[in-house]
């Protein structure tokens, strides 16, 4: 490959390796026309076409991490325990702290964005170093249960919303059933979903062709869907929610058939 034809590239630094990042022959370009008498309009054309070429390496270089980030996705282990019941639940901090390594290792970081009017809403967004990020949100009203005053309602159910929001754009498996809410009612009992919130699930169900509902079952660790704590049903109804959009996506094989 000869020097004029040669493509350039940069190197970052992630985790004391370094990453390289192969330079867009857009940019080289751009440089060529700023050296020259170019008309501005021109110019800003070019600009537009490069712009669009670094979002587009961009999210390629997003997934590309991702799909490195998931082959490594540690188990979270419960670290929490509820003498009173004797069981053991995964709190945010451990959920957090486990993947935020592996996350760091490929260029990749979370964050949380946090409104509140009539309800609560919690968007995390997993971001790549190149600038591309994604994002995923649920809003929800204060937790009530027990006897949390004001505060430790409002804390409650950001403490939730941030882990299922986590584990939703990270890929993690569930462990809402287990959530740490500060020991203000960890442990007690749940009520189960509610006749409209199961014919809800039941709407994805019903329609969805690969539903595997024993798996689904003991992923949420319930004997059925009517037994199915309020806790779960929100990340239940994200999971259904991805994998049907993912049932329904084009293939080339689905594009055949319709022929």
């Amino acid at each position: 490959m000869s020097k004029e034809n040669e493509v350039k590239k940069e190197v970052a630094v992630v985790e004391g390796k370094e990453v390289v990042v192969q330079t867009s022959p857009v940019v080289e370009m751009t440089q060529m026309l700023l050296s020259k008498d170019v008309k501005p309009e021109d110019l800003e054309k070019m600009l537009v076409i490069y712009e669009r070429d670094q979002e587009t390496q961009a999210k390629k270089a997003y997934h590309v991490a991702m799909t490195a980030f998931k082959a490594e996705v540690p188990q979270v282990s419960k670290d929490k325990e509820n003498t009173q019941y004797g069981s053991k639940y995964t709190s945010l901090n451990n959920l957090v702290n486990t993947v935020n390594p592996i996350l760091s290792k490929h260029g990749l970081s979370a964050s949380w964005d946090i409104e509140q009017v009539e309800k609560i809403k919690v968007v995390c967004s997993i971001t790549h170093i190149l600038g591309h990020s994604e994002s995923a949100s649920m809003t929800a009203k204060p937790d009530t249960s027990g006897s949390k005053n004001e505060i430790q309602q409002i804390k409650s159910a950001i403490t939730y919303l941030k882990s299922v929001t986590f584990e939703s754009i990270c890929g993690i498996a569930s462990t809402d059933a287990n959530l740490d809410d500060d020991g203000n009612s960890a442990g007690a009992a749940e009520d189960c979903i509610t006749e409209e919130e199961l014919s809800k699930i039941k709407d994805y169900t019903d329609n969805f062709k690969s539903f595997d509902k024993a798996g689904f079952l003991k992923h949420f660790c319930i004997e059925s869907l009517e037994t199915m704590p309020k806790s779960t049903f929100h990340g239940a109804m994200i999971m259904l929610a991805s994998k049907k959009k993912l049932e329904d996506k084009p293939t080339p094989e689905k594009v055949e058939d319709k022929k």
